[in-house]
């Protein structure tokens, strides 16, 4: 579950970071895609560094 988490809260953070330079640059219809993801990204990123014994568990 905490995995979701932290893909919901990367997609959240990249949307609204997407609409802030959107509105910024006049160009929102690109930037909120762009936003969402690099969101999803960072979520993914989180995830995977969050239990630094899962990567033991997977070499056995």
């Amino acid at each position: 579950m905490k995995k979701e988490k932290n893909i919901g809260i990367g997609l959240a953070l990249g949307l609204s970071i997407g609409a802030a330079i959107g509105a910024a640059v006049s160009n929102v219809g690109l930037w909120i895609p762009v936003g969402m993801c690099l969101g999803l990204a960072l979520g993914s990123a989180f995830d995977s560094s969050d239990d630094p014994d899962d990567s033991d568990k997977q070499e056995r």
